[in-house]
């Protein structure tokens, strides 16, 4: 942009001014195409930590960040696409419980995953834990099979928000990756470059989530429900509890497995209870209904008379997949080790310490510590308690499930951080706050 000077923009942020869309255009634009240098984007998002940004500002960065690359079109879908993404944590295994949930309500999910770093898979990794299931098929076949299914699972595009790509690496050597806006812009620019006409947030909070209180976690939801309002996206956010794991599964077989058993109705009770809650938002976002209790009735409805399990199946199938293991989870992976765990005092369970449980699971393989690493679909990790629980000496408190015989290290880091008090301790509530600003 003709006479904009980058070093204006950086000090102007710097003094905590409000930036305008052409500088923020042109800061996102330059960046990408390489005539701005990482010494000046890295003072940029080193004053942009400082300062803050206006909502405005948050949702001109989300859409420069948008269109510098590719955008999906799924205008040819019928229907208000619905996108969920959750900020992450251990045994998160909702996606494969909401997508068939909630198309089998009729709200079309078109979803659009990727691969997990950190304690396991994300949801693609998990998908290819069942027999030849594939996510690579052409944008075509990706429309064809929602309109036809309301469901079909993609990988992600390699020239989505390329912007977002630079600046997330740059975030990452500069101290600047726990900036609410920087974070905001960057998971809401690459929802809306999918795709998404409406887009709900599980936003988790706790020691296995990146914001560990509730207060933090609400910063980062009204943030990106802001962003979505700015640029005309319906966006709702779910503050969920992230102090322990969600569900009993960490591993991916082992987590499709809970996500077949939840669509069976018979699931944890935290797990089905979260997909409920957010199942009812992505309803309501989705225009199938405006009264939560009625989409809950329906979720119910769908999971009762076995229609979601069933659209799971059709849904395997159509991409590859055995749709077998809906009524036969043994065909899963599995792993040759299983060893129990078991608590060494009797008492109430205290704590459970996700992040530190999640890095036990990926010791054994079941994530990766790197993009290149190699994950082992069958290891993993089955809790046999929850906080709150009690527990006897020589009762088993956790299940490894391994590939070698030498689980030392994983049962001595879940000794460790699942802690047993002899006092009853109050389970920590699932849910803290909803966000919509259109109620």
């Amino acid at each position: 942009m003709i006479g904009m000077r980058m070093v204006d923009v950086i000090q102007k942020k710097r003094d905590g001014e409000t930036l305008t869309d052409e500088e923020i255009r042109f800061f996102v634009d330059g960046y990408t195409d390489g005539s701005i240098q990482d010494y000046q984007a890295s003072a940029f998002l080193m004053a942009t930590y400082f300062s803050g940004m206006e909502s405005e500002e948050q949702g001109a960065l989300t859409m420069a960040m948008v269109e510098s690359g590719d955008r999906i079109d799924l205008s040819a879908i019928e229907g208000i696409k619905v996108d969920k993404h959750s900020t992450g944590g251990v045994g998160d295994t909702t996606t494969l419980i909401l997508a068939p949930l909630v198309a089998a309500c009729g709200v079309p999910v078109a979803k659009m995953s990727g691969r997990g770093l950190g304690h396991t898979g994300g949801t693609l990794d998990k998908l290819e834990s069942i027999e030849g299931f594939h996510v690579e098929i052409t944008e075509e076949q990706f429309v064809r099979q929602v309109n036809d299914l309301k469901l079909a699972v993609i990988g992600q595009s390699g020239n989505l928000t390329p912007a977002d790509k630079k600046l997330y690496a740059l975030r990452d050597v500069t101290a600047t990756v726990d900036s609410i806006p920087l974070i905001a812009s960057s998971i809401m620019s690459k929802k809306i470059a999918a795709g998404a006409d409406a887009i709900v947030l599980d936003v988790k909070t706790g020691d296995g989530a990146f914001m560990k209180t509730p207060e933090e976690a609400e910063v980062l939801a009204e943030a990106m429900v802001g962003i979505g309002s700015e640029v005309g996206r319906h966006t709702i956010a779910v503050i969920s509890d992230m102090s322990q794991p969600l569900g009993f599964a960490i591993g991916n077989a082992l987590e499709v497995k809970e996500a077949i058993e939840t669509l069976q109705g018979r699931g944890p009770e935290d797990l089905t209870e979260l997909c409920l809650v957010l199942g009812s938002k992505m309803l309501i976002a989705g225009g199938k209904t405006d009264d939560t209790k009625e989409a809950r009735h329906l979720l119910r409805e769908v999971i009762d008379n076995g229609a979601a399990l069933e659209l799971f199946a059709k849904f395997l199938e159509a991409q590859g997949g055995n749709p077998e293991i809906v009524r036969n989870p043994e065909l899963l992976p599995k792993a040759p080790v299983i060893r129990e765990v078991k608590s060494t005092t009797t008492g109430y369970v205290s704590k459970m310490e996700a992040d530190e449980i999640g890095v036990a699971a990926m010791l054994l393989g079941a994530g990766r510590a790197t993009k290149e690493d190699d994950i082992d679909l069958a290891v993993g990790i089955v809790l046999k308690k929850k906080i709150g629980d009690y527990v006897e000496a020589g009762e088993p408190i956790a299940v490894i499930h391994a590939n070698s015989e030498d689980t030392q290290k994983t049962e001595s880091m879940l000794c460790k951080h699942i802690h047993i008090s002899r006092q009853p301790k109050k389970r920590p509530p699932l849910i803290y706050k909803v966000i919509d600003r259109t109620n």
